[in-house]
């Protein structure tokens, strides 16, 4: 895989705040990632890391989005081994924005609150949906987007790789044009600089370099609270090689089926008998159906568990978080721990309080015992210093 590249610009910064910088990016094309670390210094750059080197590492296999989830799944995997085995610590984890692009074709996935936005005709759009608590509120009518921005919470994220081991990445297919600039970036530029002063960097630079480097500018300006990495790519040529793409797929698809349907048109009289018969048995199939699965989704969730805090404290219950239906919750309250969330890093307090799900009670109680070894740690090496 050797696609003729894009023209690109790319750059990292630690912001104003922060002591480390633990962002990480890619730029290899045909791939372009960022990654925002969380768990703390020597966990969160570890964690950021891990996921471009391994999504580097298997770009050549990316065909269609299939494969990049598969990587996706095995980088989370990675995570939560190297936290318990490896060079990190419980509770490291990171967002991922990467996207391949070929010609114009651009397949994205996503985890996370790093964005990706498309730039067509001096139009900014956001190409990716946050993972956020903040983001959730919005889509759900609660708050409106100047109540975002300035939401007390809107740095809590509910999905991130290493967190869990059913994390799923959102993907992203669509065809872009010639012309288009493309922007990834972590949160720690859109939170600074609101999106028509992006807008406004991207389209007056005609080197992406030179748009990179103002978008960093303009985030430092606007108080750098965060680390900064942004990475601008100017989509200049149609020519693609080796994406497929599902839903060009699925046209071609649509079309037979709808050609199909034309020629077996005339020969649909004859089978009008056999209707009735066939429907009164798919809706009994339907039934049974409807019934064997929520005894699945019962029997998985009497089997799985999770942890989130309650009155400052971590409390472990059997079942799944949140509603499987408005109203109806498939949890069981086993026991509350001794580990208090304001003892823990306020990343994994963060996402303890949506909810952490495991896959058994023996899995939460190695967890809260991880949470206890961190504590002990931290108290260790605050005695020392």
């Amino acid at each position: 895989m050797s696609p003729k590249p894009h023209v690109v610009g790319s750059r990292s910064d630690v912001g104003c705040v922060r002591k480390q910088n633990e962002d990480a990016l890619i730029v290899q094309s045909p791939l372009y990632a960022v990654a925002d670390g969380m768990g703390g210094h020597a966990a969160g750059e570890i964690a950021s890391e891990l996921a471009v080197n391994i999504l580097a590492e298997n770009a050549l296999a990316i065909r269609d989005a299939n494969a990049l989830i598969d990587i996706i799944r095995l980088i989370n995997r990675s995570i939560i081994t190297a936290a318990s085995d490896g060079p990190g610590r419980p509770g490291m984890g990171t967002t991922l924005t990467a996207a391949l692009l070929d010609g114009t074709r651009l397949l994205i996935a996503q985890v996370g609150d790093s964005r990706a936005y498309l730039l067509h005709e001096g139009k900014l759009q956001q190409l990716t949906r946050d993972h956020s608590y903040v983001s959730e509120l919005l889509a759900g009518g609660h708050i409106s987007a100047s109540e975002a921005r300035a939401h007390p919470k809107r740095s809590v994220i509910t999905r991130a790789l290493g967190s869990d081991p059913k994390t799923e990445a959102d993907i992203y297919e669509l065809v872009a044009s010639v012309g288009d600039r493309l922007l990834i970036c972590t949160d720690g530029l859109f939170g600074m600089v609101r999106e028509d002063a992006i807008t406004a960097i991207l389209e007056s630079r005609d080197d992406p370099q030179d748009a990179c480097d103002d978008l960093i500018t303009a985030a430092r300006a606007g108080g750098g609270l965060d680390n900064i990495s942004a990475i601008v790519v100017d989509i200049n040529h149609d020519k693609s090689e080796f994406l497929t793409l599902t839903d060009l797929n699925q046209e071609a698809e649509e079309q037979s089926a709808r050609r199909q349907r034309a020629r077996t048109q005339n020969g649909r009289r004859s089978r009008l008998p056999r209707l009735h018969l066939g429907v009164l048995t798919f809706l009994l199939l339907l039934v049974l159906l409807i019934g064997g699965t929520f005894a699945g989704v019962y029997w998985y969730a009497s089997h799985s568990a999770f942890l989130r805090t309650e009155e400052g404290k971590v409390v472990v219950y059997r079942g799944l978080p949140g509603d499987l239906m408005p109203g109806i919750k498939l949890e069981w309250y086993e026991y509350t721990t001794e580990v208090k969330a304001s003892d823990l890093l306020s990343s994994t307090a963060q996402r303890l309080e949506e909810g952490v799900r495991v896959d058994s009670l023996d899995d939460a109680a190695a967890l809260v015992a991880s949470y206890e070894q961190q504590i002990s740690e931290d108290a260790h090496r605050r005695r020392a210093s």
